[in-house]
């Protein structure tokens, strides 16, 4: 059974390089937890949550807190990323998880997907990489937005929001959602497992974003390493 001290995790790996947002291209340690509450179905690490195509006693196990954070000392780097699946859904256990490591001088990201509000016991040093679906992520817009949830990470003013866009129409869907809640900073990233649609993604969004605004990031670790698992 989890307990406030252990977290369920999916995999743990790095040093690599952070892919994504505004992080982007420096060295990471990557904390993986396991489960989501959402099922997009471009999702890339379908590992974490499909337990219909994979194995739960396999993909998934306890982790204490103390010896993810022994894994993450005993790992060059500065950057800890933790993602998931959707890490809040562990939420007491991240925020003590969170706090252990800026305690001993490590950053902190928390990738989500903004449908839980942040926990309010976390370090003022963590920063949140918010990532809301849009429609082309094929789930209702009652389950992927979260009106609460989104407004508390915009006014924590420690988030930035990064939408996945997969599709024309999810350009509109974004300017509509950005001026409902006054999201900011916007980072845009394109969809692709591959060199090939991450490219053709960053092309086609270069002019709306700025148009709208927006920062670009790409998927470096797909550019480096293509769908490699770990990297």
């Amino acid at each position: 059974m989890r307990t406030p001290q252990t977290l369920t995790i999916s995999e743990l790996f790095g040093p690599t390089i952070q892919g994504e947002g505004p992080s982007t291209g420096q060295r990471a340690a990557f904390v993986r937890l396991s489960g989501c509450n959402l099922d997009c179905a471009w999702c890339d690490t379908p590992y974490t949550w499909d337990w219909e195509r994979f194995d739960r006693a396999r993909e998934s196990r306890p982790a204490t807190i103390e010896s993810i954070t022994r894994w993450v000392l005993a790992c060059d780097a500065e950057l800890v990323v933790i993602t998931g699946g959707e890490p809040l859904l562990q939420g007491r256990g991240v925020g003590l998880l969170a706090a252990t490591l800026t305690a001993v001088g490590r950053r902190v990201e928390i990738e989500t997907n903004g449908t839980i509000p942040p926990p309010r016991d976390l370090p003022e040093a963590v920063v949140f990489n918010v990532s809301p679906k849009l429609s082309s992520s094929g789930i209702p817009q009652r389950r992927r937005i979260h009106p609460q949830a989104l407004r508390a990470f915009q006014d924590s003013r420690r988030a930035v929001f990064k939408f996945v866009i997969a599709a024309p129409e999810d350009i509109g869907e974004l300017v509509e959602l950005q001026a409902q809640f006054a999201l900011s900073p916007v980072w845009v990233m394109p969809q692709g497992t591959d060199r090939s649609s991450v490219l053709d993604g960053l092309t086609f969004l270069a002019d709306p974003a700025l148009s709208h605004g927006w920062n670009i990031t790409c998927r470096l670790h797909t550019l480096l390493w293509g769908d490699t698992r770990g990297r």
